[in-house]
């Protein structure tokens, strides 16, 4: 049995009936529906050596290829890059399925992707499958072995800190997790541990203000805890980035602006001659606009200047681009978190008490108190 106490984005109730019965239907459905609308296009999938520019190219070639980018998540972490793209004909509308124009996508991508001298460590792919985006992405960092890499353009100061220690009387692993709370941080570390061929039996997630504090009871999906120091290493590295993958770094632009052939190029390359970073983006496009998300840093990966942002804005449409703050969860102070506690206090979820005492019962905690 599991049991969520959830919120909205700002710590609220949640109290719309659509989203409510949304959750209900999605946890009823044993096999959800993945597509989420990217059937009928065509998935692009990066990987690569991250520089500032990269996103601009990236699309100014797709733009020349006629390609209409639908939908797209690109996320960075320690020098590297990873994006997934949907894209369709521009003028047909459909999904690219030419074998000759997929191989021209992928030539150009490749090219722009290997930069100077980085063609090894470069990887392109075309499909027309449908997956989970955000999980993929998990995928593909993991398989590029990310956490194996050291950060190049700054240093964090609130890294996730990450435990593991074996219980020996029940034959479980012992994974516990704190750092600061956001939107899809559950999700993130228990795909990286599904991904690694782990299976988490009984868990616990609380936050207090800004900060959430996960543990996990794993085994091996062949029933064995973790067996060795070196496996031990690798389950903390891996899970530390998977959080740190989709941290924000940078301030958050929102473009909502109507959709044209293009645009995504014309953006990037704003940004890009300007001397801003690209750290993440989420694209989306509803009907005939565009909805897109950009989290900008400068060349090194520091706090954007506020008169470029402002420079950028009045380029792109100071109606279109608009800086984003943070949801007011985040600017609450530490003398609130009490009482946020005593209401949820969770950005997504939080099991509370009750799987506290599911947990108690089973006798893998002492006191649910």
């Amino acid at each position: 049995m599991d049991v969520f106490h959830v919120t909205d984005l700002n710590g609220n109730k949640l109290t719309d009936e659509s989203v409510i019965n949304y959750i209900e239907r999605s946890l009823e459905t044993t096999h959800p529906d993945r597509s989420h609308g990217f059937n009928g296009l065509t998935a692009l999938e990066l990987m690569g050596t991250d520089r500032v520019g990269l996103l601009s190219e990236v699309f100014a070639v797709l733009a020349d290829l006629q390609c209409n980018v639908v939908d797209a998540k690109v996320w960075t972490h320690n020098g590297r890059i990873a994006s997934l793209i949907y894209v369709k004909d521009c003028n047909s509308g459909s999904p690219i399925e030419d074998s000759q124009q997929i191989d021209r996508i992928e030539a150009r991508l490749r090219n722009v992707m290997k930069g100077d001298n980085d063609i090894h460590s470069v990887k392109t792919s075309v499909s027309l499958a449908v997956t989970h985006t955000e999980r993929r992405l998990h995928q593909m960092m993991f398989a590029d072995r990310d956490y194996e890499r050291k950060p190049i353009l700054q240093h964090r100061t609130d890294s996730p800190v990450v435990t593991v220690q074996n219980w020996v009387e029940r034959g479980y692993s012992v994974v516990n997790v704190q750092c600061k709370d956001r939107t899809k941080l559950l999700f993130d570390v228990v795909c990286t541990l599904t991904d690694m061929q782990y299976v988490v039996f009984h868990a616990t997630i609380n936050t207090a203000g800004d900060k959430a504090y996960l543990e996990f009871y794993i085994r091996h999906t062949d029933g064995t805890p973790i067996s060795s120091e070196a496996e031990r290493q690798r389950v903390i590295q891996c899970l530390q980035v998977a959080v740190e993958r989709r941290a924000s770094e940078g301030v958050r632009l929102e473009l909502c602006t109507s959709d044209r052939q293009g645009l995504l190029a014309d953006v990037t390359r704003t940004f890009r001659e300007n001397g801003l970073n690209v750290t993440r983006a989420e694209i989306s496009t509803t009907r005939d606009m565009a909805l897109n998300v950009f989290y900008v840093t400068d060349a090194i990966g520091n706090l954007a200047d506020p008169k470029i942002i402002e420079s950028v804005r009045q380029k792109i449409g100071l109606g279109n681009l608009k800086v984003k703050e943070l949801p007011l969860i985040y600017h609450q102070k530490a003398e609130e978190e009490d009482q946020a506690v005593g209401v949820g206090g969770a950005v997504l979820l939080s099991l509370g008490s009750l799987v506290r005492r599911n947990l108690f019962n089973l006798g893998l905690i002492k006191s649910y108190s």
